[in-house]
């Protein structure tokens, strides 16, 4: 009997549809990766299978490989502007998969996510002030509330039914005359949850009363997997006031595996709020990218449907198996299945082992490097986060190693 993932891959063969291999295994030795280089770092071995940073060990598509490459046929790589379609392939995007009408000058280039989350901070805020967080959460969201020496205060999620849901009563809670600005993952990283529209205007409502300027980091709005039965919702879209009060992060690099090509973009609808947040950027001189930064955006976003698609497909299939050999296997380990993503948070506090006890199991016993559940702040004790997107054949490897070293353990 055939998997779905293999129907699928028949489906798009009968329909003369380019079939990509997400099962090819690449070397990424001497690329100075990152899952690699800080392997010795942060697992005390090099000998780890590096299922921890959230990128992909699938081959960047194609279609973008090939847009580098005619921009390199060329002698010169001089200053450069971004192409004037960066914009208009951006916001359309936008519509086709999010039904979000954003205007042209809605929008504008931002040099990575992760800095534009500190960009906001600066820009929006001032020493001292409070922003609010969703723990466990993308753990770079703390850095650029703390290193900017603002004051980080945290709205634990709750975990019901396998999978985290807001805290709507502590949120009443949390709000002080110093509370400036929010930072909402949308959807949520380590959970993988896909807020839905109504969990979003009820949390847009509470910071309505209380005045308070929401960042919304959707990077992964791109990776709702097809078993979910989801769909992203942009924050500013579901509330007149939330349109107004939303600095909207997205980006192409994370969906179509090329984190290292800085390239993202952030929609601010109302005009004096982005007019600090892009003067800041001006001042910075960080409202510009590198050469490949549009070009490759536009490849993604003009080409990428089909191999986006078809990597969602694999995705699933990888965390049905995932699921199905902890559950025969490995009981003891619970993993929440991700509605976006190919992050999947695991549950491991069955086995009996303080978080630090436990991440150094799983390293130095059954050679996998995972993130540690405690760097997504409270929440993240006994748990452990595990990138999915890898050749069957590495997750495969990856199981059996750690089904052994639970098994020698009892």
């Amino acid at each position: 009997m055939k998997s779905n993932t293999e129907n699928k891959i028949i489906q798009h063969m009968e329909q003369g549809k380019p079939q990509y291999n997400f099962n090819e295994v690449i070397d990424r030795h001497d690329t100075n990766a990152i899952k690699l280089e800080r392997c010795k770092a942060l697992f005390g071995t090099e000998d780890v299978l590096p299922l921890w940073v959230a990128d992909m060990d699938f081959k960047t598509p194609d279609f973008i490989i090939k847009a580098i490459q005619q921009r390199l046929e060329h002698p010169i790589l001089g200053y450069t502007m971004l192409p004037k379609e960066f914009y208009s392939s951006t916001s359309k995007w936008i519509k086709d998969h999010h039904d979000w009408d954003v205007h042209r000058e809605w929008l504008g280039f931002l040099p990575g996510i992760v800095p534009g989350l500190s960009f906001a901070v600066q820009a929006l805020t001032s020493p001292g002030d409070e922003i609010i967080v969703q723990p466990p959460v993308y753990y770079p969201f703390f850095h650029v509330i703390e290193k900017n020496h603002r004051v980080l205060v945290t709205n634990p999620l709750k975990e019901e039914a396998g999978r985290f849901v807001m805290d709507f009563e502590d949120l009443e809670q949390k709000f002080t005359a110093k509370t400036k600005l929010f930072i909402l993952c949308n959807p949520h990283n380590p959970g993988g949850r896909v807020w839905s529209k109504e969990e979003l205007k009820q949390f847009a409502y509470i910071c309505e009363k209380h005045q308070v300027t929401i960042i919304s980091d959707e990077i992964h709005a791109d990776m709702v997997l097809p078993g979910s039965n989801c769909m992203h919702t942009p924050l500013a879209t579901v509330s007149a006031w939330s349109e107004q009060n939303t600095v909207t992060f997205m980006a192409p690099t994370k969906v179509f595996n090329m984190p290292g090509i800085i390239s993202s973009a952030y929609i601010v609808p109302n005009s004096e709020l982005r007019q600090r947040f892009a003067l800041f950027l001006e001042a910075s001189e960080m409202n510009g990218g590198n050469m490949f930064a549009g070009i490759t955006a536009m490849a993604a976003y003009e080409n990428g449907e089909e191999w986006r698609k078809q990597m969602l497909d694999y995705v699933q299939g990888n965390i049905e198996y995932l699921a199905d050999f902890l559950k025969n296997n490995i009981p003891q380990i619970n993993p929440m299945i991700p509605e976006a993503s190919f992050l999947v948070w695991l549950d491991c506090e069955a086995l009996g082992m303080e978080t630090d006890e436990l991440h150094k199991f799983f390293s130095l016993k059954a050679g996998l490097g995972l993130n540690k559940g405690t760097i997504f702040g409270t929440g993240g004790e006994y748990h452990l986060r595990l990138n999915v997107a890898c050749p069957r054949s590495i997750l495969e490897q990856a199981m059996k190693q750690l089904q052994q070293a639970v098994n020698s353990k009892q």
